[in-house]
Formats: structure tokens, C-alpha cells, sequence
């Protein structure tokens, strides 16, 4: 590939200047060739690839392929709603597993250095992603379906920004030594930029905290666990908030560790690496696998169980660690024995060999039979995996339903009915599925036209017009109300409502096939304790004044915590569908909370705008008239959408309380300033020219406040008729142990002891040896200068405080930004104060003589220009300089050559230090050295 033509695909490798920079590889695809026949997929290095398939990417000569790059086509809908790819580049060699051998090579045409006579290399992708059913099943949940009650495309979109994950975690192995018989089994779900995690364990007391930790053992995060913060007994849940784009990068590359931590062990008792598995995706049966013998420390397993999807075939993945002792026997291979039993009678059972590097293992038991599939749901099943030999060790564990912290639940409409209707009814539904197979159900419904006659859990139509019941809840129903529990659920079922592919129905008078609809979805954990406890507040067309006929529903759940703070999470269905059939946009609307009464409503406030099915927030400054129609039960919540905007749904909530005002609306200090606007006259606030005007309220010139739609992250100001509004800017932290409290936006360290405190204050208050500033809580010597930290808002880097040692205050002033002369000026960092003028393009300063004259011109590589002769090594990201290559100018044209390494290299005493060629040893024979010269070729190579 010449030079020349090297130079676009270098160009396109490199950001562009005004792009923000990012952490992924910056590799973008061609806009050609096109697909053959209208296909989809992605255009890469005048090549076209199909969805979902991978490579590694050709740079051309002298560059080569670059092995240790990975590229994926990844499938994804354009604004039409049309099937397209997107290429996604993954730099692979910090998944390269570290070799058991000193004296590791690099095998031409790979990434991964490997031991000469060890097994077959192992693939960078993770062991059971070649697994046939899983990879089957995960592209088969992505699938919506054709009618319309089910999961939509706004659904599908939610989905699809959710990563899954899953971790073992064991007392060992190294660098912890085992000091525990303990196991645990974490989920993880990282959406957006939430990472939610739902951890069950075996013979470990209550965890204290959760610990998140780097490659190097530094702690990242820790999560306090709170004793009511679970559904039940030997489970935790919680909720890592605004998790770092450069911690997401380590949790998509495998390289984070999670860590239980307990009073007896408060480095951490049990510890895991976490991955991403595919067999996740799939799971509806899962154990947790203890050593039958409590003296081997640091063994435990767990057992991922699915169904097929047309046969009563068992998929299951066993992952273990501490089955085998490195070192036990002579052979790597050890005989591994699994066995399904059932009161202790073996039904199933399973050879294979493991090794030490793999000792993963996966199997299908086919055919399973009603018997075998009824004892699976109800729990009565265990799975037991044990090693033969002089090293034996033995692993068993109970097989039950998935364990998880999420909430099975669903929404019922008009619009995701059968037969749509608009009749401003609403269906609302919270289920619980526990370890023996029982379904405990509570559904309430709200405004239909005529009389229920009908509650059914469903599955997908076989036609249209034959629907497939699985369980009539009718004869439960009164009320409004069907409470009651399925005792008898088959296997099939349970899976099929753990994957989300069943239905509820309410039949009326009017319409017999069903009046609502809703899909029974599983919601993801959010840390509001409401679900566990009670029935969310059902939100119908039916209850606003005046009702409305809508297709669309709702609910929600709200609570008051011990501070007065109002926790909300909102789910509504049928709303952005329009009957034409074309895609349309996502549910756009307002929640509002509210009194009932037909006068106009004095208290209203709002919550939230929202763009999707689901919203959820804290509100902390709730006034004393609206805390008191909770505690009456005269509140509202109502959303509101473009075709509605004076509510298209409403529900009546009921909270108890004994609250007066709400919740600290700022931090001390700055609630007087975010309120300046109430002790100004509103008449006079409004004829400011210098007023602002944003979500219902006047503001004066000057003024900060947290905007309502984000309380916590968020802040405000009024700057002479514009509102100006940004995220709070965490500060980094200098300590090893952070916590995030919910009522923060930003992660703190632990508190100090009290003596460490008073220290602080004591030497505050003498003034000859410095300043204590109240803000980050933080002393500092006489004459330091400093952007200040202000609780909640983070680092405020529009000013500047400095100590004044002779007195010991501290003195704060806005930052003075200098004028400026461009006519466009660019804020270089979001978290910058002052804008300033963009920097010159960097040129050659004789390259407008050269392109004008007749002598030798220059050339342009990437974004800098070389005058004719001169030479560099070349730099392609995300690799840095490229040393065993050198570039040259020659008239205008660039030239790359790699360097080659002469056959006499080892004689030559220079080229023992020369990094691009081999380096020779005396005692190796001529066969070796030339091993070790196309070796290291090689490793140059892949680069």
C-alpha cells in the first residue's frame, strides 16, 4: 500500500480537532463500498462486513494488521427505524491472559504471548461465547414482536443500552490468601451510567460493604450495605451511581474486582473478578455451589441453567474455583464428575476433564421429563460437581429459581390490547416468584367500562384470535383488587416469565378478549425499598378531571424517607403510538405532583420531564401544604403529554407522614441564595430586564438555584436574561476509601474521627498557621490559593479563595476573565470558567512559499506538516509512536519503510540494544536464534 495512500487512513484514524476526545479507539468506518444488495452492515478499509461479524483491521504496508485490534460491526437502528451497523474497535492486549511459563513467544500472526508446549492458545473472547444456545437466545431477546401489545420499540431501545455481568466471588485466590468457605453470586447490570448489582452468598455473615477495585488494588467505590436494602434473607442490592467513563472502559475490559466486606474481614472476605458472560443473558435457573468439606478454603462454584425454547433441554454452565490445586497431579487434564440429584438420588450425570487454566465447563441434559422439570422449579434439585483423584474435592448446591433484586411487574392499557381501546383504564401489577416455584400476584385495576370478568396470565397468541392462558386469577378478584398465589407454575412457565415473554389480560363485559393488556417485565433495581413493601399508586385516564379516554396507563411508587425527601419511580405504557403505524418518538411529558379538589391547584410542583417509559428522582424541598395533602391522601401524581398537556393520566397518593417542610433544599449557606427570588417583589422581578424566566419561576440576575429536574447534579444561574445550566463537577479524592450517599451527586470519603476533627477546628482557630475552609472541610497553609469546593455543587472553578494567614480568614472573589479579540470563543474544558480564543492551525511557516515556488514541497502527515527530506517515526492511535518505522518527505510525497533487522544482527554489538531487532544468546543453537528473530518480528508487529 503506498504512502500516499496510507494517508487518508491515517487522517481517518486520527479525532478530529473540535471532537471531544474519547477513550475508545479512534477508528472510523468508510463511506464505501455499499453493501451488496442493500444489506446491512459496516464499510471498513475498502471492505464491507455484515452485522455482528469481526476482524482484525488492515493499516497497509508497512503497518500491517494490527492483531491486538479487534473490530466488531454491531447492529443498530437509524432515525427510520431501518437496520444499519456501526463499527466498534477494542484493544485487546490488555485481555491477553499472563502465560504459566517464563519463557512466553509471540506467534506470527497473534496478539498473546503463549508457552511453547502448553495447551492451544486461548481466544481473547470469553470461553463460552461460541456457546450455540446462548448466543441463539441473547439474539432471540432482542426480538420484538409483531403485534402490538408486545414489547415495543421504546422497550427494545432501553434494552438495548444494558450491558449484563456476572462474578464469582471466593475467599482466594491470590493475591488474597483463603481464609473462608464463603461463596457469592453478583449480577451486574450497567445502564447508562448506573451500575446495578444484585449479590446472593452462602456461609458469610452480614457484608458491611461493597468493595470495587482496580487490577492494582486500588478501591474505586464502596457501597454501605443496609440491612433493608434486600428482598430477602442472603441478599444484597445496590447501586454504584455515575460510574466514571474511565471505570466503565475497566468494567467493559474484565479488569474490575468486586470485594465483600465484612467485620471479621475488613480487606475483604470474598473477591471476584467481574465478566461479561453470555450464558447471562439467558439464565432463569441458577446455584451457588459450597465445598462439602468446610476445611477447603477459598472453593466455591455457581451453576447458570436455562430451557430451551422449544424442547425441555437443560443448557447449564458450571464456573468453579479451588476444584483443583495447581500443582496436584502430573497430567493437566483432572476427570471432572457433575451430577444432577434429587434427594440424594442421582437422575443426571456428566463426565469431563478439566484443567486448571479452564476449569469452566458446560453441558445440555436433554429430554428432561414432567417429573424432573416440576422438581427443578420447586427447588428440589441439586447440582454437584466433584474431582477424582489423590486431590479430590467435592462441590454441591441447590438449583432454584434466578435470584435477583429487580421487580417483576407490568402495565396495563388500552393500547396494548388485543383489540386496542381507549377507555381510560388501567391495569396495574406486581409479581413474586420465589425459590419453590410459587407465584405470589397482586393486581389492581382501575376505570374500565363495564364489569371485569377476567384477570389471565397469558403467553403470545398462537393467532390472533387464540389466545394461550396459562393461570386464571379471576376467582381472586374483588374489588379492584386479584391478590393471591400460583402454587403450581410448571419449569416452562417460570421461564418464560423470568425472560419476559408473558402477559397479563383483564377481560370486561364490553370486551370479552381483553380490555387491557401489559407485558410482565422484570425492572431493573433502582434503591427505592417501596417495591418490596407495597402496590404502586395506578395512574388512569379515567381518574383526571375531567377523565380522559386514553389508551395509555401507568403507575408509580412513592415514598417519604426520614428526612422528608420524596422518592418517586415512574413506568407508563401506550403512550407514542400512533395509529398511522409509523415509528414515533419516545413518550414526551411532565409528572406533576399536586391536591385533589375541582378549584385550580395553589400547590403544584413539578417533578420531572422525561423522554421514555420510565422516570424517577428525589424531590427535597417539598412545601408543608403539599406534605400535608400526602399525609391526607388529597395528593395527585399526573402526567402529562403534547396531546394532553392538562394530564392524560392521574393517581391518588396516600404517604403518611408527620413532615412540616421538606428536606434541605441546598447546602447551608446556599439556601438563601437559591430562594433570593421569593424576598424580591414579583412585580418589580418581572420588569428586570436582567430576569430570568425558567420552570415557572422568575429569577433574579445573579442567582443560583438546583433546577427541579435535577436536584441533586445539577446547577443553575441567571445571567442577565439567560439561564445557564451544567452538571456538578465531581472532584477527585486523595483517600483509598470513598463512599456515594444517595443525597450527594458526587462520592466522599469516609468520615473522620471525631478527634481529627476537632484537630482541624482547633488549629482553624489560630490563625498565625493558616485557614480551615468550611466547604471541603480541608486546612490550608497561609497564602494558598484555591478553587473552591462548595457542597453540593463540586468544584467552582469561576472563583478563587485565598488564606490570609495574618488573620486566618479565608477571602473568596469571582475569577475576572480576560477580554477577548476573536470573534468566536470556545470554552476549551465544559469545567473551565473563562472561554477563550481557539488556537491557530499549526502549519510550516515556508509552506505557502513552497506551494508557491517551484522547489521540493512539503508533505502532510496527519495533522502536521514535514519539509522535504526531513524524517519521523510515525504516531497511530491508540498505539503512540510507531519507533521501528520511519517516515520521510521526499517532493511533496511521504515515504514509510520498517526497519529490517541484518541476518548478522546477533554479531554485531550495536544491535543488542536496538528495540525493533531480535537480541541472540550464546547457548542457543542456530535453530533458536532464528526462532527468537521471527518472534520478536513478530511482537513488533502487533504493535
Amino acid at each position: 500500500m503506498p504512502a500516499a495512500l496510507l494517508l487518508p487512513l491515517l487522517a481517518l484514524l486520527l479525532p478530529a480537532r473540535a471532537a471531544r476526545p474519547k477513550l475508545a479507539l479512534p477508528i472510523r468506518p468508510d463511506t464505501d463500498p455499499l453493501p451488496p444488495g442493500g444489506a446491512a452492515g459496516c464499510a471498513f478499509g475498502g471492505r464491507f462486513y455484515a452485522l455482528e461479524e469481526t476482524w482484525h483491521p488492515d493499516l497497509g504496508e508497512p503497518f500491517g494488521v494490527m492483531r491486538c485490534v479487534i473490530c466488531h460491526c454491531e447492529p443498530q437502528r437509524n432515525r427510520r427505524g431501518k437496520p444499519a451497523g456501526k463499527v466498534n474497535c477494542k484493544n485487546m492486549k490488555q485481555d491477553c491472559p499472563v502465560p504459566a511459563c517464563p519463557r512466553a513467544t509471540l506467534l506470527p500472526g497473534h496478539c498473546c504471548h503463549t508457552c511453547p508446549k502448553g495447551p492451544p492458545e486461548k481466544s481473547p473472547v470469553p470461553h463460552f461465547d461460541t456457546f450455540e444456545y446462548f448466543q441463539d437466545k441473547e439474539d432471540d431477546l432482542d426480538k420484538p414482536y409483531n403485534d402490538r401489545s408486545y414489547l415495543s420499540s421504546e422497550g427494545l431501545a432501553r434494552d438495548d443500552a444494558r450491558t449484563e455481568f456476572v462474578a464469582l466471588l471466593t475467599s482466594g485466590p491470590e493475591p488474597w490468601h483463603p481464609t473462608s468457605s464463603a461463596v457469592a453470586k453478583a449480577r451486574f447490570t450497567l445502564l447508562r451510567s448506573y451500575l446495578l448489582f444484585s449479590i446472593s452468598y452462602e456461609r458469610l455473615g452480614r457484608p458491611s460493604r461493597v468493595r470495587f477495585s482496580d487490577p492494582e488494588g486500588n478501591v474505586l467505590f464502596e457501597h454501605p450495605v443496609q440491612k433493608s436494602a434486600a428482598p430477602e434473607d442472603g441478599m444484597l442490592c445496590g447501586m454504584w451511581r455515575t460510574v466514571s467513563k474511565a471505570n466503565i472502559q475497566l468494567l467493559r475490559g474484565e479488569q474490575l474486582r468486586v470485594s465483600l466486606v465484612t467485620r471479621a474481614q475488613p480487606s475483604g472476605e470474598v473477591h471476584g473478578r467481574i465478566l461479561k458472560h453470555r450464558a447471562f443473558f439467558a439464565e432463569t435457573f441458577g446455584a451457588i455451589l459450597t465445598s462439602s468439606d468446610p476445611t477447603h478454603l477459598g472453593t466455591g462454584g455457581m451453576a447458570m441453567l436455562t430451557l430451551s425454547d422449544a424442547e425441555n433441554n437443560l443448557h447449564f454452565i458450571l464456573m468453579a474455583r479451588g476444584l483443583l490445586e495447581p500443582g496436584a497431579g502430573e497430567s493437566p487434564w483432572v476427570p471432572l464428575r457433575v451430577r444432577i440429584l434429587h434427594q440424594g438420588q442421582a437422575l443426571r450425570e456428566v463426565r469431563a476433564n478439566i484443567t486448571v487454566e479452564d476449569p469452566d465447563f458446560a453441558e445440555v441434559l436433554s429430554e428432561l421429563s414432567a417429573r424432573e422439570l416440576q422438581w427443578l422449579v420447586q427447588g428440589q434439585l441439586h447440582i454437584v460437581a466433584e474431582t477424582e483423584g489423590r486431590h479430590a474435592r467435592r462441590l454441591a448446591g441447590t438449583i432454584t429459581t434466578r435470584r435477583s433484586c429487580d421487580t417483576i411487574q407490568s402495565v396495563m392499557c388500552g393500547a396494548d390490547a388485543l383489540l386496542p381501546t381507549k377507555t381510560g383504564a388501567v391495569g396495574s401489577a406486581k409479581l413474586v416468584l420465589h425459590e419453590n416455584g410459587t407465584l405470589e400476584y397482586q393486581v389492581q385495576v382501575v376505570g374500565t367500562a363495564s364489569e371485569v370478568v377476567g384477570i389471565t396470565l397469558e403467553t403470545k397468541p398462537w393467532r390472533k384470535s387464540k389466545r394461550n392462558v396459562l393461570f386464571d386469577m379471576t376467582p381472586s378478584y374483588k374489588d379492584g383488587l386479584a391478590w393471591g398465589t400460583w402454587q403450581s407454575p410448571s419449569a416452562r412457565d417460570a421461564h418464560m416469565l423470568l425472560q419476559n415473554e408473558l402477559f397479563l389480560n383483564v377481560a370486561t363485559k364490553d370486551w370479552a378478549e381483553g380490555e387491557l393488556r401489559g407485558q410482565v417485565i422484570s425492572l431493573p433495581y433502582s434503591g427505592l425499598l417501596a417495591r418490596y413493601t407495597e402496590m404502586p399508586v395506578a395512574l388512569a385516564g379515567q381518574l383526571v378531571s375531567p377523565p380522559v379516554g386514553s389508551g395509555a396507563g401507568g403507575h408509580a411508587w412513592l415514598s417519604l424517607d426520614e428526612h422528608c425527601h420524596l422518592h418517586y419511580e415512574i413506568s407508563v405504557a401506550g403512550l407514542g403510538r400512533p395509529a398511522d403505524g409509523t415509528v414515533s418518538a419516545h413518550l414526551h411529558g411532565v409528572a406533576e405532583l399536586g391536591e385533589m379538589g375541582a378549584r385550580p391547584h395553589q400547590h403544584k410542583r413539578l417533578l420531572k420531564g422525561f423522554y421514555s417509559t420510565e422516570a424517577q428522582g428525589v424531590v427535597k424541598d417539598l412545601d408543608a401544604d403539599l406534605l400535608q395533602h400526602l399525609a391526607q391522601g388529597t395528593a395527585f401524581l399526573q402526567v402529562s403529554t403534547k396531546a394532553h398537556p392538562n394530564g392524560e393520566m392521574r393517581g391518588q397518593v396516600h404517604i403518611p407522614n408527620r413532615c412540616h417542610t421538606g428536606g434541605t433544599r441546598l447546602a447551608p449557606g446556599e439556601a438563601e441564595l437559591a430562594e433570593g427570588t421569593k424576598t424580591q417583589d414579583l412585580e418589580q422581578l418581572k420588569k428586570d430586564p436582567n430576569s430570568c424566566f425558567f420552570e415557572g419561576q422568575h429569577r433574579a440576575h445573579g442567582t443560583r438555584w438546583a433546577p427541579d429536574y435535577d436536584k441533586k447534579c445539577s446547577i443553575c444561574s441567571c445571567q442577565k436574561r439567560t439561564v445557564i445550566c451544567d452538571p456538578i463537577l465531581c472532584q477527585p479524592l486523595n483517600c483509598t476509601h470513598q463512599v456515594h450517599p444517595e443525597e450527594l451527586c458526587c462520592p466522599i470519603c469516609e468520615e473522620k474521627k471525631m478527634e481529627q476533627e476537632g484537630l482541624k477546628l482547633e488549629r482553624a482557630r489560630d490563625s498565625s498557621e493558616g485557614c480551615y475552609f468550611d466547604g471541603d472541610k480541608t486546612w490550608r497553609g497561609s497564602g494558598t490559593r484555591w478553587h473552591p469546593v462548595v457542597p453540593p455543587f463540586g468544584l467552582i472553578k469561576c472563583a478563587i479563595c485565598t488564606c490570609k494567614g495574618t488573620t486566618g480568614e479565608v477571602h473568596c472573589e469571582k475569577v475576572q476573565c480576560p477580554r477577548l479579540t476573536c470573534a468566536n470563543p470556545v470554552r476549551a474544558s465544559p469545567s473551565d470558567c473563562c472561554k477563550q480564543c481557539p488556537a491557530p492551525e499549526k502549519s510550516v511557516p515556508e509552506l505557502a512559499d513552497t506551494m508557491q515556488a517551484d522547489g521540493p514541497r512539503a508533505c502532510r502527515f496527519g495533522r502536521r506538516w514535514y519539509l522535504n527530506n526531513e524524517s519521523w517515526h510515525p504516531s497511530v492511535p491508540p498505539f503512540g509512536e510507531m519507533k521501528c518505522i520511519l517516515c520521510w518527505c521526499v517532493s511533496g510525497e511521504t515515504h514509510c519503510q520498517r526497519q529490517e533487522c541484518p541476518p548478522a544482527a546477533c554479531a554485531s554489538p550495536a544491535a543488542r540494544d536496538n528495540p525493533c531487532c531480535a537480541k541472540c544468546r550464546a547457548p542457543d543453537t542456530p535453530s533458536d536464534a532464528q526462532k527468537k528473530v521471527h518472534d520478536a518480528r513478530a511482537e513488533a508487529w502487533s504493535r
